[in-house]
């Protein structure tokens, strides 16, 4: 198998491990600190591998504010992204948000094709069977007969959540396809995203007062480890585009919901209506053509 194929899977396996490590640390510290703890740790990670590999872009060659200012703008839409997401965790389904939140591709898409790019007709598959899929997923979610109400409308709450994360995540790649990542650098903009982060995650965490303090060591392994598997995805996600082909590296990182749908089936015992499973081929089988 070619190594960049290789790095491809690695990347979607390392993602949705942080996601599903994600699941336990948010129900424990709740989605602020946990991702406080993520962008802090992924901050040392990335600054760590900055200083070997000495790639700080476009940041310090006199190119002035401008590469500065758009990446902290893509470290402000990914903090709000990354909150909606782990919000989605806290309170929904692994299994459901996870693949929802993957198919924000379908905006990402739709945006290039307003910024003037073309627009196959198997893309616009991908985006049909995508938001189809979410609409299964959801609907599927409410027909569940469920003895408790406020647990069923906390994990209807959760899919929203989801879904805001992926409206997010569609904009943010869109900007960093067109905008911020030849403005600013790959790695360099990972950096800013993860500084920026988590300096606003300890403003909120100030404003509401939220101890930074977490007790439990074991949740503490798991924000550390969350942060080393979402930065390292990055690494091994632009890693693998410089061996083999952009978009079948891309097609392999997106599936990251696979791996968090498998990891809950597997540890979470998570029981799936047949509607939502529908829903969720429906949402990979989107991302897929979306990258073709």
């Amino acid at each position: 198998m070619p190594s960049g194929i290789v790095l491809g899977l690695a990347t979607a396996v390392s993602w949705g491990s942080a996601d599903f490590l994600a699941r336990f640390a948010t129900r424990v510290v709740g989605s602020v600190r946990a991702l406080f703890g993520m962008q802090f740790w992924g901050g040392i990670f990335v600054t760590i591998l900055l200083f070997f590999s000495r790639d700080w872009g476009h940041l310090f060659d006199g190119s002035g504010w401008q590469p500065w200012a758009w990446g902290i703008l893509a470290g402000a839409v990914n903090t709000f992204a990354m909150l909606a997401l782990y919000r989605a965790f806290e309170i929904g389904k692994l299994s459901l948000v996870g693949p929802v939140s993957a198919s924000y591709p379908a905006l990402t898409v739709i945006l290039s094709l307003l910024s003037g790019e073309h627009l196959s007709a198997v893309r616009i598959a991908g985006i049909v069977a995508a938001l189809l899929g979410v609409l299964w997923v959801a609907g599927g979610e409410k027909s569940r007969v469920n003895a408790n109400p406020e647990q069923t409308s906390e994990r209807i709450a959760g899919l929203g959540w989801a879904i805001a994360a992926a409206a997010s995540f569609g904009v943010l790649f869109w900007l960093l396809g067109i905008r911020i990542i030849p403005r600013t650098g790959a790695v360099a903009t990972v950096w800013l995203i993860r500084v920026t982060g988590a300096i606003l995650t300890f403003a909120i965490m100030l404003v509401k007062k939220i101890p930074l303090r977490i007790k439990s060591r074991q949740t503490s392994a798991q924000l550390y480890t969350m942060g080393f598997f979402d930065t390292g995805a990055f690494a091994l996600s632009n890693l693998g585009m410089r061996l083999e082909q952009v978009a079948a590296v891309s097609v392999l990182g997106s599936l990251y919901g696979a791996v968090t749908v498998a990891l809950a089936a597997t540890f979470l015992k998570e029981r799936i209506a047949p509607l939502q499973w529908t829903g969720i081929a429906a949402i990979f089988l989107g991302v897929v053509l979306m990258n073709f």
